[in-house]
């Protein structure tokens, strides 16, 4: 029997062994691939580095672009993982914001620069629509797809000689073809040009990066931009029985005003572009219209309205490489000679439009409007996430006030002190009150003695006072008041606010009849010789003991109201009550209709 026990104890230890064995090469093999590992790689920077942080630190953003230290601003995975390690202070840089795109619409002035003169809108010439999405790629760069929707007219203000098709397929005779006797017609070329183009645009602003001030209203941006163009241009070479226009009688005097000829021109054309003009491109698309590769440059402005909306005034400049956007290749006359025209036409779009920023979650504005100095400054400003040394400012005498504000650095402990760290001094004779035998001492009765008691005679019964900071008896009766002190306490003019140096000033009184249960204060207040005074001297004292009573907790039956005693009624005095002196706490206002 005793060998089997013995046999399953022993099998039972070999198994713990084994076991324990087995778990020590386990832990040996994982700290020795921890040790590899982190020899292998660089040592982490510590989240929150130990005794670099205040404890109090307002975290309030203060700015007025968006708060970096919001995390639902970021988008998962690459963004997301560069704001823990930006709050963690492994990463220097926060990541980019997640924001909004812009939607716009406008119109405006549609115009082909080319060898017939372009009408102006108000002219009854041609216009322009636009659609845009824009996205900014960072605070400097963004892209813009922009369709424009536009009609050209252009119209001859000077006959010319040189023309080519249609015109001399319906019988007309241009300069190059008169002669023999065959005069060349003077003709008022008319064309209309029709297109829809597609442009995308790589565009940089300048403006939000501001180093004096948080925001800007105006921003203005340039923008390099490829598109593809389609365009259909016809003439109005055939009157409405698609005859000849007889040009000789429908402008009244060729070399008059240029208004005059506009005017008679529109009364002489009727209303349609009838025939299509001859064009070398035979790349077609959406209607037969011309296809054409258009490169375009374009400066603009934009005013922001609020947060979603703006307006923007822009020109872009488009150069196609084609001569044909006018309907012509020649030019106006030169003296007798047919120009040759200009070698490419080109449109030029002036709009204004209106955009509004589109947003599916939290985002920032787009960030051609955000300044990316807002939060450098507002961090050199209101330090939330700086690391920064906690604070050490020594106080030596342990009064409140720093050393290096202290005027008094050798200050008795629990003195009240004023905002210098000296002892208090109420009567101003030059003697603490904490030495001070006689604590208001009149100013007609000073310079005083070293124990702040000044020259004037003592009025009778004062020597039978019981001292503020002894244990007198009279009666035989113990002063229950212990060391309680006097004070003085001054309010602001037109104010009956208890204010930080007397709260000190009050907590002190309140600490000293927590330890004297026993004991009254008598609360004075100065004011007499009018109404107004004896109401302001009761609001005074009437503060204070509701403020002790309120605050500290102190009992209302435990002060003495006492009110328009002699003395300015901004001033209110305190002490321990004598033995045997009583006083009501509670007295009515003695002017309560005067405020």
């Amino acid at each position: 029997m005793l060998a089997r026990k013995f046999l399953l104890i022993s099998g039972l230890a070999v198994l713990a062994a084994s076991s324990l064995s087995a778990q020590e090469k386990k832990d040996k093999k994982a700290k020795g691939a921890a040790k590899e590992e982190n020899q292998a790689a660089p040592a982490a920077p510590a989240s929150k580095p130990a005794g670099l942080q205040w404890s109090n630190r307002d975290m309030t953003y203060h700015g007025k672009n968006y708060d970096i230290m919001d995390s639902a601003y970021y988008r998962k995975g690459k963004p997301s993982k560069q704001f823990h390690a930006y709050m963690e202070h492994q990463e220097a840089f926060p990541p980019k914001p997640r924001n909004m795109f812009e939607v716009g619409i406008g119109g405006g002035l549609y115009n082909v620069v080319g060898n017939v003169a372009s009408t102006m809108l108000w002219n009854k010439g041609g216009g322009g629509i636009n659609f845009n999405v824009r996205k900014s790629l960072g605070y400097a760069f963004s892209m813009r797809m922009q369709y424009i929707y536009g009609v050209a007219r252009n119209m001859d203000l000077q006959a010319t000689t040189g023309y080519d098709a249609p015109y001399t397929e319906f019988g007309y005779v241009p300069l190059q073809q008169s002669g023999n006797g065959t005069p060349a017609e003077r003709v008022y070329r008319s064309t209309r040009m029709e297109s829809s183009q597609l442009n995308l645009d790589l565009m940089f602003n300048v403006g939000n990066i501001n180093f004096h001030q948080a925001r800007n209203k105006v921003s203005f941006f340039g923008y390099l931009g490829l598109g593809a163009l389609g365009y259909k241009t016809r003439v109005n070479a055939l009157n409405d029985n698609y005859e000849e226009y007889n040009f000789s009688t429908m402008v009244s005097n060729p070399n008059g005003d240029l208004k005059e000829i506009r005017k008679d021109l529109r009364k002489g054309f009727d209303k349609s572009h009838e025939t299509p003009a001859p064009n070398t491109n035979r790349k077609t698309i959406l209607d037969k219209k011309h296809l054409d590769f258009a490169p375009s440059v374009g400066l603009g402005v934009q005013y922001k309205i609020n947060k979603m909306f703006n307006v923007q005034v822009e020109n872009r400049y488009i150069f196609p490489m084609d001569p044909y956007l006018d309907g012509t290749r020649f030019g106006p006359n030169l003296g007798s000679t047919v120009s040759t025209g200009r070698s490419s036409d080109a449109i030029n779009y002036f709009s204004v439009g209106v955009n509004m920023n589109i947003k599916t979650k939290k985002a920032v504005e787009p960030l051609y409007w955000m300044n990316p100095l807002d939060h450098g400054y507002n961090e050199l400003s209101y330090p939330r996430h700086m690391i920064l040394p906690n604070p050490v400012l020594p106080d030596k005498d342990e009064d409140g006030v720093t050393d290096q504000f202290d005027k008094c650095p050798k200050t008795p402990k629990d003195l009240p002190v004023d905002a210098h760290g000296c002892p208090l001094d109420t009567d101003g004779d030059g003697v603490p009150d904490y030495k001070d035998k006689q604590l208001i001492t009149p100013t007609e009765c000073q310079p005083v003695d070293a124990d702040g008691v000044g020259n004037c005679p003592c009025p009778d019964g004062c020597k039978e006072m019981v001292s503020n900071n002894n244990n007198n008896t009279k009666g035989g009766d113990k002063n229950p008041c212990g060391n309680i002190g006097a004070g003085t306490l001054l309010f602001p003019e037109k104010s009956n606010k208890i204010n930080k140096g007397m709260e000190v000033q009050l907590a002190t009184l309140a600490a000293q009849m927590q330890a004297n249960p026993l004991c009254k204060v008598v609360i004075m207040g100065g004011g007499t010789g009018s109404k107004v005074k004896e109401q302001k001297s009761w609001e005074h004292v009437n503060a204070v003991i509701e403020y002790m009573s309120d605050k500290n907790s102190i009992g209302r039956e435990r002060f003495i109201f006492k009110y328009g005693e002699a003395g300015d009624e901004n001033i209110v005095t305190y002490r321990p009550a004598n033995v045997d002196e009583g006083g009501e706490s509670n007295v009515p206002p003695p002017h309560p209709n005067i405020k």
